[in-house]
């Protein structure tokens, strides 16, 4: 094949789930509401965990963390795939791409760590209540978010420098509504096999040894939970943690279900219509799995949407 170097790549041309003129209004529709839904939920969640001082908890510190995380993960992948439908154009820049990469790893990574953060905090507070102020304090649960932050951007950082070595082929095409990293590495004709090696290695120490510290801290919560003689005192320990556990599970599930359909036979168009699931379908839901099992949230929401009225009532009063 004819090569080009790295340097004389202007863009990318992202071929999206389908191109069918037909379905781009449905498409765009479809992922407008979705990623507008899911901001919006984000947004709720920390303004309702900002607004209500009975939710200044590490384990709310956490999940506002999170769903920042979430809004973020979602606004680097979404709007230029929506921009792209409208304007009926499928070119993202070089530099583009490898900053999508860039900030796709910085937020993917960040959510993986803070999903293991909070099993850490729901782990002492099970395990350990009486110790739990103690050991989640402040200086503490700020010390985890920028030791995760500090991991999420070395790790992208490292993956986008390697990226900047390569050289690339005359076909450009990337069969996905985002800059992936394997796909990238896919179209690249220099010798990739350092940047396959650093990917599976990196999966492996981010991918599964956090997974492991979830399973471990579940394990013991479990026990613990077990030990309690009370099924009501059961429940409300088990309460505590299953809006988390039930986030573990979507985001897990769909990243496996990912990257099986990588490893399968499956088309590059499948694999990409499999990735809206993590990328786009797990930032919508967590607000809602957090604020339909927790009494705590759904209260300070109910707080935030009254107090939101009030100030809206008493402007509207004002200007007349």
């Amino acid at each position: 094949m004819e090569s080009e170097n790295q340097t004389e790549v202007s863009e990318f041309l992202l071929l999206g789930l389908s191109e069918d003129p037909e379905l781009q209004p449905l498409l765009f529709g479809l992922f407008l509401s979705m990623y507008l839904v899911g901001v919006l939920g984000n947004l709720l969640i920390i303004l309702a965990v900002s607004s209500d001082s009975h939710l200044h908890t590490p384990m709310y510190f956490f999940l506002s963390n999170l769903s920042f995380v979430d809004i973020s993960f979602a606004s680097t992948i979404v709007p230029k795939m929506l921009v792209n439908i409208q304007t009926q154009s499928k070119s993202i820049t070089y530099g583009g791409c490898l900053i999508q990469v860039y900030f796709f790893m910085v937020f993917i990574c960040m959510d993986n760590l803070l999903l293991t953060t909070m099993a850490y905090d729901r782990y002492v507070a099970i395990c350990h209540p009486l110790y739990y102020r103690v050991i989640m304090n402040p200086r503490l649960c700020g010390l985890l978010i920028l030791l995760s932050l500090f991991i999420s951007i070395m790790n992208a950082l490292l993956h986008s420098l390697m990226l900047v070595h390569l050289s690339f082929c005359t076909d450009l095409k990337i069969p996905h509504f985002f800059c992936e990293l394997a796909q990238i590495l896919e179209l690249a004709c220099s010798d990739t096999l350092i940047n396959n090696v650093l990917v599976y290695l990196v999966t492996s120490l981010l991918g599964v040894g956090p997974l492991s510290g979830i399973i471990f801290s579940y394990t013991r919560i479990v026990s613990s939970i077990l030990r309690i003689p009370s099924t009501g005192g059961k429940f409300k320990a088990f309460s505590t943690c299953g809006s988390h556990l039930s986030v573990v599970c979507l985001f897990y599930g769909t990243c496996v279900g990912v990257y099986l359909s990588s490893a399968s036979s499956l088309s590059p168009r499948k694999r990409a219509v499999a990735s809206v699931m993590y990328t786009v379908v797990t930032p919508m839901m967590n607000p809602f799995i957090y604020s339909l099992r927790n009494r705590d949230i759904k209260g300070a929401l109910r707080k935030l949407i009254s107090g939101m009225s009030s100030f809206s009532l008493f402007c509207h009063l004002t200007c007349v």
